[in-house]
């Protein structure tokens, strides 16, 4: 008998080479036939899978923000002892994709960004990834404030708009050249360290970690 193909598995595979095209080219340069043929499948599978390019950048897109989000779970998951200002630190690094290996997935990202400005479906996928990592960094600034020190600021929502964005803007002066990953880091670290109180790039929120491997 013929193996059962699963529908979920294939449409990742599919959204991995979009990924991959995508990072080549931009998202001008994807078309069923390319994206077909990078990821070993017909055309008819891929149209099997998704009814329009459209619909196919939209689950890609949410692939990438999943990918995301996974590894900052996955991070926070490791120190469970860790105090909120510490784990924003790791979840804000983790989201900024300083990291080298990430160098590929922020590419991909900012190229959905530059569609989402000409697409509303792609926007409003974006706008829903931001909301949610919007919302988790204000529960680890209120968790922080809560158990933290006198110097840690109010308005944990407006903080964490803040923090997103300035995360997300590294990403794009790493990818540009404009800042190194590591001096990236330190912009980053010193902001969280003015969360605290603290003067300079030590202090809670990982502030005062070396930056991560790799940059």
């Amino acid at each position: 008998m013929p193996r059962q193909v699963d529908h979920e598995e294939r449409r990742r595979l599919i959204a991995g080479a979009v990924c991959r095209l995508a990072d080549e080219s931009g998202l001008e340069g994807v078309t069923l036939r390319d994206v077909a043929g990078r990821a070993g499948v017909s055309m008819g599978a891929v149209q099997r899978c998704f009814r329009t390019k459209e619909e196919m950048l939209l689950f890609t897109l949410g692939h990438i923000g999943e990918l995301i989000a996974e590894r900052v779970r996955a991070r926070l998951v490791r120190s469970p002892a860790q105090s909120a200002a510490s784990a924003l630190g790791h979840a804000a690094t983790e989201v900024a994709l300083l990291r080298e290996e990430h160098r590929a997935e922020a590419r991909v990202w900012l190229a959905f960004v530059a569609q989402a400005a000409v697409s509303a479906p792609l926007a409003e996928s974006l706008r829903t990834n931001y909301a949610a990592l919007e919302a988790m960094f204000a529960r680890l600034l209120a968790e922080a404030a809560a158990d933290g020190p006198a110097g840690v600021p109010p308005a944990p929502r407006q903080q964490a708009r803040t923090l997103l964005a300035l995360a997300d803007g590294l990403t794009t002066h790493v990818l540009i050249g404009h800042l190194t990953a590591h001096q990236a880091q330190e912009v980053l670290h010193g902001h969280l360290a003015g969360l605290w109180g603290h003067e300079g790039a030590g202090g809670a929120g990982g502030a005062g970690e070396d930056p991560p491997s790799g940059l």
